[in-house]
């Protein structure tokens, strides 16, 4: 796919269509025009993406739209109670009503805070996304999902609202830390390894020049994983069906990661889930289901961009009862059983309802540290 991509989530009267294409936020104004309603844009962003509100303001201005704009704190620990009543108390205090729509400018952190702030606003209003980091332009500001973390969890508070509008500009991608684009790059790879084993091939071939800056290979990854992952969110929107819990591939052992991390930035999320990944297809090949050349591929792929493999480049020490335990706080714990997503080869996960958490013990004991 090329730049000016333009791919559609198809929900029926909800249906959203999701813009990709360089230079995009300099145009964002006349592209969310059609969604405000005169009255100043409310624009929730965080700190770290200062340079790019003043962009987006201008663009607004340009199309003759005011705008107002909240900065928050960056990282993980915004995904909190206080930020959320901070985002509501400001959204009230501006008079949002429920025609209105609330835009995110930033990474996956913004995305879902505000997206669950305009869940539970006045019951819903609307909202636009504009993702910054890889990661949120290939997966979290597509979708719906939103929330925030608690004490016992990541993302165990929150609900399904999507956005009217996503807005992929892959130029601001040439301001972002290469550790946060690496770990953006983690969600790309999964893609691959969840139904498209040809996808996984072109990862290897053209990973290293998507990390260093190749802008069409940029504009191809992010428009081929939104098409993939706007496909499965069509098909199960809310999980109900296991097609959308393919989307989690290495999510259960990456979420265990960064829980015992402590969110604390010494690990971040899509590091968490290279290393949650690769842990999956390795606990997939001791379980037979796969080759173990395959949970090799994986790996290498992974340490080969940067990007960790499993508990001892992620840092972590943790026994494997103690990883277990975050685990039984996920939100997809159902009559004490935890599905797990495993992989009977590259491009062919499945949803395993079957797995017994003392085996999980077993294999994260097992694992080097």
């Amino acid at each position: 796919m090329m730049p000016g991509t333009t791919v559609t989530v198809a929900l029926g009267t909800r249906s959203y269509p999701v813009e990709i294409g360089g230079g995009l936020l300099d145009r964002a104004g006349e592209r969310l025009a059609p969604l405000m309603r005169g009255r100043p844009v409310a624009i929730v962003a965080d700190e770290n993406v200062a340079p790019h509100l003043t962009r987006l303001r201008a663009s607004l201005g340009a199309a003759g739209l005011a705008s107002e704009a909240l900065l928050l704190p960056a990282g993980e620990s915004a995904k909190s109670w206080a930020t959320l009543a901070r985002v509501c108390d400001w959204l009230l205090a501006r008079g949002v009503e429920r025609g209105d729509h609330v835009v995110a400018l930033g990474g996956g952190v913004i995305g879902d805070l505000v997206g669950f702030a305009c869940a539970v606003l006045k019951r819903g209003c609307g909202f636009a996304q504009v993702p910054t980091t890889l990661l949120a332009q290939v997966d979290s500001s597509v979708g719906g999902k939103t929330g925030i973390n608690t004490a016992a969890g990541k993302n165990l508070v929150g609900a399904f609202h999507q956005p009217a509008l996503v807005l992929i500009d892959p130029d601001v991608l040439d301001t972002l830390p290469p550790r946060e684009l690496a770990a953006g790059y983690a969600e790309v790879v999964k893609y691959g390894l969840i139904d498209d084993a040809d996808f996984f091939a072109w990862c290897e071939a053209k990973g290293a020049a998507l990390l260093a800056g190749d802008a069409g290979a940029r504009v191809q990854a992010i428009a081929h994983s939104v098409a993939a992952k706007a496909r499965i969110v069509a098909a199960d929107e809310h999980e109900t069906n296991g097609t959308r819990a393919l989307l989690n591939l290495g999510h259960t052992f990456g979420h265990a990661l960064e829980a015992e991390a402590g969110f604390d930035g010494s690990l971040i999320h899509g590091e968490a889930v290279a290393a949650g990944i690769a842990l999956a297809f390795r606990f997939s090949a001791a379980r037979g289901l796969c080759a173990a050349d395959d949970a090799t591929r994986v790996a290498t792929h992974f340490r080969a961009v940067g990007l960790p493999d499993g508990l001892a480049a992620a840092g972590i020490r943790a026994s494997g009862a103690t990883l277990v335990e975050h685990m039984r706080h996920d939100k997809k714990m159902a009559a004490g059983t935890l599905p797990f997503l495993l992989a009977r080869g590259i491009g062919r996960s499945y949803l395993d309802r079957s797995v017994d958490l003392a085996d999980v013990e077993r294999f994260l004991d097992g694992e080097p540290r």
